[in-house]
């Protein structure tokens, strides 16, 4: 186990001591439900063709993967929000990356289903230089396989610990993405991806660096 995914597990481990059992006992259910559904085996894979997109980013304007393939290979992902810590460890982890990643001719990009108001807010605090998307409704997440809707359990326990997905998610509150991460050729082909129906579980840098190495 690399070092994001060491630092996401202890995360995992201690939430105990912050989360009440019974709200412990919920996600996990949840959590196992979701795995079990066989969504990840479903979601868009290596060898697959990346579907278009067009999406507001959190500076303003919007960003096209066509406009992206143009300038070479593209990492793309997708997390849940900025209320979700796990997310945040992972985007830290790709900032401390992107140097890496733009040597190697790649753009990183990532998506979430939260307003461009939120994203812009996660890209000053985590001082991302790369583009946070809207994904609003998920209807990207939708077309690669990942968008799923939370039990009605588990939405209310996500508001009773004072996540907001109502208004973050733009009156979306339900869907979220599985968290993905995929390298796209400049062809719009997918030539590695990371899909986990576990959100504790993310896309190791190091793994992104080497499926770049391997790309002509």
């Amino acid at each position: 186990m690399s070092h994001l995914n060491a630092e996401l597990r202890a995360v995992h481990e201690a939430r105990g001591k912050r989360i009440p059992a019974e709200i412990l006992a919920v996600m996990d259910r949840a959590g196992a439900e979701l795995a079990a559904s066989g969504q990840a085996g479903r979601a868009l894979a290596v060898g697959d063709r990346a579907p278009g997109f067009t999406l507001a980013s959190a500076t303003g304007g919007t960003v096209s993967l066509d406009g992206l393939l143009a300038g070479g290979p593209v990492v793309l992902t997708f997390y849940r929000g900025a209320w979700c810590p796990y997310c945040n460890l992972a985007l830290r982890a790709l900032q401390q990356h992107h140097e890496q990643i733009t040597a190697r001719g790649a753009r990183l990009v990532a998506v979430s289903p939260q307003v461009p108001d939120e994203s812009l807010s996660l890209t000053e605090k985590h001082d991302l230089a790369f583009d946070v998307l809207s994904d609003l409704g998920s209807d990207t997440a939708q077309r690669y396989g990942l968008a799923f809707d939370l039990s009605d359990e588990l939405a209310a326990v996500y508001e009773r610990l004072g996540f907001d997905l109502q208004r973050v998610n733009g009156g979306h509150p339900r869907t979220l993405p599985l968290p993905a991460t995929y390298v796209v050729d400049r062809d719009g082909t997918v030539r590695w991806a990371f899909v986990n129906t576990d959100y504790a579980l993310r896309a190791e840098p190091s793994d992104i660096l080497a499926a770049l190495d391997t790309l002509t």
